[in-house]
C-alpha cells in the first residue's frame, strides 16, 4: 500500500526529490544555514510586500468610486491610520520572528530543550520508556511556554493599544489574562493525548506507520470538529438562542427554502472582547447550526441587558473623565454598527453558498491529502541519521523532532507555495458564494453587508495587488462589489 502510495506522491514532488528523501545524504554543516537563510529569505519577500502595502496606504487618498456613497473621507483616514498600525506592527513583528526562528535554529535550541526534557522526567520519577511520550509531552509543554510568554508582549500590543486606539478592544486586563490561561489549558489537554497517540504510532506501526498516522489524525480532527463548537467554544463565549422575531423567521425560511438542515441558530457574545463581527455555520449531517455575532446585528441587545447596565455603571464609578469619555465614544460607535434583517440574510445566503458547494467537504480533502503526504515523507526522514545530527541530535532520534523541527522547517518553502494556491482556492471559493447568495436574490443586500463590515471593521478598501494575492484568502471588497454588480447586470 505504500509503495503505491510513493508511486502517486513520485509525479508531484519530483523523482529527483524522492530519491534524496529516500538516501538523505545531509551535509551537516551547511543543512542548518541554508534553512536559516531560506526562513530569511521568506521574511525578506514578506516584509517587501507589506512595505508595498504601506506605501499605498500612505498614497491612495481617493475613496473609490464604489464607496463614494458611504464612505466620508474621515472614515476613510481612520481606516488608513487602522491599516497603517496593523502594518508597522506585522513589520516589527514578522523580524522578531526572524531572529527568534533563526536563533532556535543555529543554536540548536531544541537540544536543549529535549535534553531538559529529559531531566524533568527523570526528576519526576516517570519512566523514559520505549515510546518516549512523557519526555515528549514535557517537551511540548516547554516549548508552549516559551513561546506565550515571547508572543505575550506582542498580544498585549496589538490588543491593548492598536484595537484599544481605533476602538475594538472591549477586553479588560483580567479578561485578556482568563482567557490566556483557559487557552493554554485547554490546548495542553487536548495536545496530550493526541502527540501520544501518534508517537505510539509511529514507534509500534511498523512499515506502515504513516498510513496509521495519517488514519488517527484524521480522525481526531473529525471529532474535534464535532466538540468544539459544542463543549469547547461555549468555554471562552457566551452562546445564547437567537431571540424570537423577524431576523430568526427569515433564517429559518432562507434554511427551509435550501433544505439545510437547520437545528439551532445561536448569537455569540464576541463583543465582550472585540468590535469586530462574523457569521459561520458549522455541524455534519442533518445537525447543522448557525452562529452570528452580537456585533453582526444592528440594535442587538442581550437578554441580562439590564444587569450589564448596572455592571457598566458600577465600573464608571471608577474610571477618569478621560475614560468616561472613550467609553461613551465606544457606545456611540456601537450603535451605528451592524447589519440590517434583509443584509444578515444575504450575508447567511453567501455562507450557505459554501455548504451548497461542498467547500468545507472539498477544503478537508485537501488537507487529508496534506496530512497524507507529510506523513509519507516522515516516514523517510525519521531513520536519517545524518539529518538528525544536523539538527544537534546525536544520540537519538525523537518522533516529534522529525515531524515538527526537522519537516517543519525542510518544508517550509513547499508549505509557502500551498498556502498560496489555498488562499487562491479560498478567493474562487468566495465568489462562487457571492454568486450563489445573488442567484437567491441578495446582490443588492449582499453588497450593502459587505460595505457595512468593511466600514464597521475599519478596512482599508485600495491593497497593493500583489500584497492581496499573497496574504488575502478573501477577494478584495472592490473586486466582490464590481463581481457582484456584473451578475446582477446579467440577470436583470
Amino acid at each position: 500500500m505504500i509503495g503505491v502510495l510513493q508511486d502517486l506522491v513520485r509525479p508531484i514532488i519530483g523523482s529527483s526529490a524522492m530519491s534524496f528523501l529516500a538516501k538523505l545524504n545531509i551535509d551537516e554543516g551547511n543543512l542548518l544555514w541554508a534553512l536559516a537563510g531560506a526562513i530569511t529569505a521568506v521574511t525578506a519577500w514578506e516584509s517587501y510586500l507589506s512595505i508595498r502595502q504601506r506605501r499605498v496606504l500612505i498614497k491612495e487618498e481617493k475613496v473609490p468610486p464604489e464607496l463614494l456613497k458611504h464612505m466620508d473621507k474621515e472614515k476613510f483616514e481612520k481606516s488608513r491610520q487602522y491599516a497603517l498600525d496593523k502594518n508597522s506592527f506585522e513589520l516589527v513583528h514578522s523580524l522578531f520572528d526572524l531572529i527568534v526562528s533563526t536563533a532556535t535554529l543555529v543554536l540548536k535550541w531544541h537540544v536543549v530543550m529535549w535534553t531538559f526534557s529529559e531531566v524533568i522526567v527523570k526528576r519526576i520519577g516517570l519512566p523514559l520508556d520505549q515510546y518516549e511520550i512523557n519526555q515528549t509531552y514535557f517537551f511540548i509543554l516547554i516549548n508552549s511556554i516559551i513561546e506565550i510568554t515571547l508572543s505575550t508582549p506582542f498580544k498585549l500590543y496589538s490588543t491593548f493599544v492598536i484595537e484599544e486606539r481605533h476602538g475594538f478592544n472591549n477586553q479588560t486586563l483580567g479578561f485578556f489574562v482568563k482567557d490566556e490561561i483557559k487557552k493554554f489549558i485547554v490546548s495542553q489537554i487536548i495536545t496530550f493525548p493526541v502527540i501520544s497517540g501518534i508517537i505510539y504510532i509511529v514507534k509500534a506501526g511498523g512499515d506502515y506507520f504513516s498510513l496509521y498516522a495519517w488514519g488517527f489524525t484524521t480522525f481526531v480532527i473529525l471529532v474535534m470538529m464535532t466538540i468544539y463548537p459544542v463543549y469547547i467554544a461555549p468555554l471562552f463565549d457566551k452562546y445564547t438562542p437567537l431571540p424570537e422575531g423577524e431576523l430568526r423567521n427569515e433564517i429559518e425560511a432562507l434554511a427551509k427554502k435550501l433544505d439545510y438542515p437547520l437545528t439551532k441558530l445561536f448569537v455569540v457574545e464576541g463583543s465582550k472582547r472585540s468590535a469586530h463581527s462574523n457569521a459561520y455555520l458549522y455541524g455534519f449531517f442533518k445537525n447543522k447550526r448557525i452562529v452570528l455575532f452580537d456585533t453582526l446585528i444592528k440594535g442587538y441587545e442581550p437578554a441580562d441587558k439590564e444587569k450589564k447596565e448596572a455592571e457598566e455603571r458600577e465600573e464608571e464609578e471608577n474610571l477618569t473623565e478621560e475614560e468616561k469619555k472613550k467609553l461613551e465614544e465606544k457606545r456611540n460607535a456601537k450603535k451605528d454598527r451592524g447589519c440590517t434583517t434583509e443584509e444578515i440574510v444575504a450575508v447567511l445566503g453567501h455562507e450557505l453558498g459554501h455548504w451548497k458547494y461542498s467547500h468545507t467537504i472539498k477544503n478537508l480533502v485537501i488537507v487529508e491529502v496534506k496530512i497524507l503526504l507529510f506523513f509519507i515523507l516522515f516516514s523517510k526522514v525519521i531513520t536519517s541519521k545524518s539529518l538528525y545530527r544536523a539538527f544537534g541530535f546525536t544520540r537519538s532520534q525523537p518522533a516529534v523532532i522529525g515531524l515538527t523541527v526537522i519537516l517543519g522547517n525542510i518544508l517550509l518553502p513547499c508549505k509557502l507555495v500551498i498556502n498560496f494556491f489555498m488562499s487562491s482556492l479560498s478567493r474562487r471559493f468566495e465568489y462562487q458564494a457571492d454568486y450563489f447568495a445573488t442567484t437567491l436574490g441578495y446582490s443588492e443586500p449582499l453588497g450593502a453587508s459587505l460595505i457595512k463590515l468593511h466600514l464597521d471593521n475599519l478596512s482599508f478598501p485600495v491593497n497593493d495587488k500583489w500584497y492581496s494575492l499573497w496574504h488575502f484568502s478573501h477577494p478584495t471588497l472592490i473586486e466582490r462589489l464590481r463581481a457582484i454588480a456584473k451578475l446582477k447586470n446579467k440577470s436583470d
